[in-house]
């Protein structure tokens, strides 16, 4: 995330209210739940983190982003800020990358067998058309 990102996502951050709280639980399966539902219905969150909470909200932030695959904007006192950001560009990132290796098997497998075609018009040129049919054969019975 940018610079500019980032600023700009603190200046949306700023006008919302918290839309969660963290207490003495610290951050449980079901905080994290709640906070991977909130970040598919909106992308941007602010979290509070309560007074009887001991842990570091900074720890706190990171432990959700990791477990949400999420990223932090910023933390200030007991306010966390964490944005969807990172797993909508992982996700596509992988998705283009799983596009390009198919791409890629199905090249692969053209040229395949435009190379076998060639052996078997160059053999059959050469007159070995019994060899030729029987690797246009072997070829049918992969």
């Amino acid at each position: 995330m940018t610079s500019k990102q980032r600023a700009y996502l603190k200046g949306l951050a700023m006008k919302m209210e918290p839309i969660m709280q963290l207490g003495k639980g610290s951050v449980t399966p079901e905080n994290t739940a709640a906070v991977d539902e909130a970040l598919a219905a909106r992308e941007l969150i602010k979290i509070s983190v309560l007074k009887n909470c001991a842990d570091d909200p900074r720890a706190l932030a990171e432990v959700i982003a990791e477990r949400t695959r999420s990223q932090v904007v910023q933390v200030i006192g007991k306010k966390i800020v964490t944005a969807e950001t990172t797993r909508k560009l992982a996700v596509s990132g992988l998705a283009k990358g799983m596009k390009l290796q198919s791409d890629a098997k199905a090249t692969f497998q053209n040229m395949k067998d435009e190379a076998a075609d060639i052996c078997c018009d160059a053999k059959e040129e050469a007159g070995l058309a019994d060899i030729a049919e029987e690797a246009a054969t072997e070829e049918e019975t992969k």
